[in-house]
């Protein structure tokens, strides 16, 4: 096989491997948004996929090269497990994911000592290990697409190493304000904006993340490369695909069985502390003390999966959230009904199943590059459900127009959507989410993988 002509460049890859009970390796698609999103597009174009061999399993299977398997070819990259960490932990997570989502609790954090520059060393070297995988796999003058905020030095080294390469970089997560880079030491702000200048064009979710970059490249003196706005959309065919399967109507049905004649909210997240767990159900609580009316009629199931275990931070969130919802339920229960019905369960079917059935969708993150969960909900419900929308994520500037707004921060404000919400007439209802379908499916992951293309200068496209 030849060299390919479009090579995707991400941390996490689109295959993962684990080995059945008789020992032998099995391939599964990957999980995450940027594999839901691009993956359906990219899927037996003959592009190659560089990501990291994660598990071992992962770099067993990948050990002797390339892989192909359920329509990718994969070049998995086997990287000593103290450098990843160091690289994904320290300084992906725990840094430029706290920064560009304003998580920070500056009297504390981030603290830059000896460790964390031994860790953004490590950062420095994956990214350079990225664009030497880079420079091997791909063809004379092909296209280069890297993603997201991991690895955000590769477009630099790419340039020294392969300048015939065209790349552009999408950067998934919020780009942070002039201000919120100014967290990091001069030298690292600097180096983490020149390695996406060294990239041909970068890409956003939205156009205000565009700007904030720009702003930071204006701030630090450093010349922006074009910038452009390709918002991800899901994959309508294989979304619909889950929801009509036996297995999701199956968990649709063991959700009625919870829910009876109640009203349904309904949330689908990480545990992750910029979705804002916690405010949704103390707003939700809210709801319960200023409208009484509510109480036995309405029930909140949140299907919320773990995230990134490894680091403290997020171990105690996933605690509070718990002891939240406990209290919640103890104050509030009564012997027929139980208020929120909590899932910490990764099913991709059961959340899908709950998405169907929703009366008001809850979606609040604090910061958000965009929020997929949004548009899924609005392709697959079957109750002409009401969404009720953070106006600080990405995907407000596409479908906020048909969703009840949300101040993230305002508990008693989001009580009041709530309540709009699950007392809304079935004529607004059925136009907004009419509208609100429409806007979802705007736009497919075909549709996105042409304008990373395009923006990167590929004839043609």
């Amino acid at each position: 096989m030849g060299r390919p002509d479009v090579v995707i460049v991400s941390n996490r890859g689109p295959l993962s491997f684990t080995r059945d009970d008789r020992g032998e390796l099995v391939t599964t698609r990957g999980g995450g948004g940027l594999v839901s999103s691009l993956g359906p597009a990219v899927a037996g174009t003959g592009a190659t996929w560089v990501a990291t061999a994660v598990s071992a399993a992962d770099r067993e299977a990948t050990a002797d090269g390339a892989v192909e398997a359920e329509g990718f070819r994969l070049r998995s990259l086997a990287i000593e497990r103290d450098v990843y960490k160091q690289y994904y932990d320290v300084v992906a997570n725990a840094t430029l994911w706290f920064m560009h989502h304003n998580l920070f609790d500056l009297a504390r954090r981030p603290r830059i000592d000896r460790r964390w520059r031994q860790a953004w060393r490590s950062f420095e070297d994956v990214n350079r290990a990225f664009a030497e995988a880079v420079a091997d796999e791909a063809g004379e003058g092909a296209t280069v697409l890297v993603h997201d905020y991991h690895l955000p030095l590769v477009g630099g080294f790419l340039a020294e190493l392969r300048p015939d390469l065209r790349a552009a970089h999408f950067h998934h997560v919020p780009f942070c304000e002039p201000t919120a880079l100014g967290t990091l030491p001069d030298d690292v702000a600097l180096a983490l904006l020149e390695g996406l200048c060294g990239h041909g064009a970068c890409g956003f979710q939205s156009r205000r993340w565009a700007a904030a970059f720009e702003a930071c490249c204006h701030a630090r003196g450093v010349t922006a490369p074009p910038t452009f706005v390709a918002p991800a959309a899901p994959s309508v065919e294989e979304l619909l695909s889950v929801a009509h399967s036996p297995a999701c109507e199956a968990e649709l049905a063991h959700l009625e069985e919870q829910v009876g004649d109640c009203s349904l909210l309904v949330r689908v997240d990480r545990i992750e502390l910029s979705k804002n767990l916690l405010r949704g159900f103390l707003a939700f609580e809210e709801l319960l003390h200023t409208e009484p009316a509510w109480r036995e009629r309405v029930v909140f199931a949140a299907f919320v999966y773990p995230s990134r275990i490894e680091l403290a931070d997020y171990l105690a969130y996933r605690s509070e959230v718990e002891g939240l919802v406990e209290r919640i339920n103890n104050t509030w229960s009564t012997p027929s009904w139980t208020p929120i019905l909590l899932d910490t369960s990764d099913s991709f079917v059961r959340s899908v199943a709950a998405l169907r059935r929703y009366d008001v969708l809850l979606v609040n993150p604090v910061r958000d590059g965009l929020n997929l969960v949004a548009k899924e909900g609005a392709i697959v419900n079957e109750r002409h459900g009401v969404v009720a929308l953070s106006r600080e994520a990405g995907v407000w500037d596409e479908v906020g127009e048909a969703c009840l707004e949300l101040n993230p921060f305002d508990l008693a404000g989001t009580a009041e959507a709530l309540a709009t919400g699950l007392s809304m007439g079935m004529a607004e209802r059925m136009e907004r989410a009419s509208r609100l379908h429409d806007l979802a499916e705007q736009g497919s992951p075909e549709d996105w993988l042409r304008r990373q293309l395009r923006a990167a200068g590929t004839p043609g496209r």
